[in-house]
């Protein structure tokens, strides 16, 4: 049976907002003391704001009440949104606009997993709000990635079974989502690190999409 969606992850596999990110955690980083690097932003790929703050404070060695954690994910968010005002067309990957062209070719309904609760305003910004189906909404998602619930939401409400879907992550956490929910997964980046995935691209632009389509049941 051919798929009946293909199902994305956002930043890292349609746009480049993973820069955004980054910027906005260091500016946290630097005011708690907290020494972050771009490498160390790579284990953020996929994490949700929360858990990627606890990624940062335990760098640092610090432990944070709730109401803390929560006023800091708050000011990141502000940071990031701050940011994103400057994204534009020119910041969605290429090859990103040409696959989900294919894809809607292909009769693929299009869903949009992002750990980020600013989907909807990066597709806006980007431009790409009209060119997919559903946006998952991460603020209502129980278990962030790697737990499949984002994926598996954007299935139920694209009507299709997880099997039927195809999901593209840049994150070993999000290829490991879309195992998890009973999902083919693309890894975006490299192999070694997206080992889990059936079949994996180094970028967007390189993605095949017949000999993705091939891997359906």
């Amino acid at each position: 049976m051919a798929f009946r969606a293909a199902i994305f992850d956002l930043d890292g596999v349609l746009v480049d907002s993973a820069r955004l990110h980054f910027v906005a955690w260091k500016q946290i980083a630097d005011e708690l003391g907290i020494v972050f690097s771009e490498h160390d932003n790579e284990a953020l790929k996929g994490v949700d704001r929360m858990g990627s703050l606890d990624h940062i404070l335990a760098l640092g060695g610090l432990r944070l009440d709730v109401a803390a954690r929560e006023e800091l994910a708050a000011r990141k968010n502000g940071y990031y949104l701050d940011a994103l005002a400057t994204m534009t067309r020119a910041d969605v990957l290429p090859g990103a606009l040409s696959l989900l062209s294919r894809a809607r070719t292909a009769g693929l309904l299009l869903g949009i997993a992002s750990a980020s609760r600013n989907a909807t305003m990066v597709l806006e910004r980007a431009g790409l709000s009209g060119a997919v189906d559903f946006v998952a909404d991460a603020g209502k998602i129980a278990r962030s990635k790697p737990a499949p619930d984002i994926f598996l939401a954007c299935a139920s409400a694209l009507g299709a079974s997880p099997v039927d879907c195809v999901g593209f992550e840049d994150a070993a956490a999000g290829v490991s989502a879309i195992k998890a929910a009973g999902m083919v997964a693309v890894g975006i980046g490299a192999s070694d690190i997206l080992a889990e995935a059936d079949l994996v691209f180094e970028t967007t632009a390189q993605v095949d999409l017949d000999r993705v389509l091939r891997l359906s049941s």
